[in-house]
């Protein structure tokens, strides 16, 4: 008969093991590549607020160079820095959300450049327009960004309507996304965190905002990027914020 360690003895054994093992990869200095999907997820925060997500990070002092003098976020607090504050939440710039507003700039979005070579989208964000040569980004960050603009973007054309802002996913299974990833955090009622207005409130005014932060998360925060799980759990689960009180 075979001999079998008791409870106890097992678990050391397999603890004994895991740390040998670690050892042997600490020894052998292996690393773990990151994925593309990684990349992709960095770049939409990049995307987001680059100079919050970059290491060591700090928001630019002056204007933007290019940003339209008219512009409602002209030398605010670096808004006018921002990826999105010209290109949209929904990356159609002039053709979208911001075709009117205070958000209005006059400028295309990033959609044309949906599946595009990063290498030549990298060159496009190093020229003169976008003015980036003194912002610290590495050439990793560049990568990362390129990879969202080629490979990230998702148009939410089909769900969700341009007039109403309403949002066509299934609330049922959002609800459920909601309560075991997002509650923690947010609430049940989408209001815990008080620096930041409802979550009900933020879906239904911007749900392209949201909508981008539930795929590739929050600049240098913990919160999640669900971009790996497709594109209907991120809207079921939109569709479900838009239920949350809004006050």
């Amino acid at each position: 008969m075979l001999y079998k360690p008791r409870r106890k003895t097992r678990y050391k054994m397999a603890i004994a093991g895991f740390c040998l093992v670690a050892m042997f990869l600490g020894m052998t200095g292996t690393v773990i590549a990151q994925s593309d999907l990684y990349s992709i997820a960095r770049g939409g925060r990049l995307y987001d607020k680059w100079f919050a997500e970059i290491e060591d990070g700090e928001a630019p002092q002056t204007a933007h160079p290019n940003y339209p003098e008219a512009g409602e976020y002209k030398g605010k607090k670096a808004a006018d820095w921002r990826c999105k504050e010209c290109h949209g939440w929904d990356y159609l710039g002039n053709q979208g959300a911001y075709a009117s507003g205070k958000h209005f700039t006059g400028i295309k979005g990033i959609a044309g450049m949906a599946g595009a070579d990063p290498a030549k989208i990298v060159a496009v964000m190093k020229d003169a327009t976008h003015a980036l040569a003194q912002s610290g980004l590495t050439d990793e960050d560049y990568h990362d960004l390129a990879m969202f603009v080629s490979r990230g973007q998702a148009s939410s054309e089909s769900f969700i309507d341009s007039k109403s802002k309403a949002v066509t996913g299934d609330t049922g299974v959002g609800q459920g996304y909601y309560e075991t990833v997002c509650a923690k955090c947010h609430g049940l009622d989408g209001k815990l965190d008080d620096q930041m207005p409802p979550l009900g409130k933020l879906s239904n005014d911007n749900p392209w905002e949201v909508l981008h932060k539930v795929r590739f998360g929050q600049p240098n925060e913990e919160m999640p990027a669900l971009i790996s799980f497709g594109s209907q759990v991120a809207v079921d689960l939109l569709a479900y914020l838009q239920s949350l009180p809004q006050e």
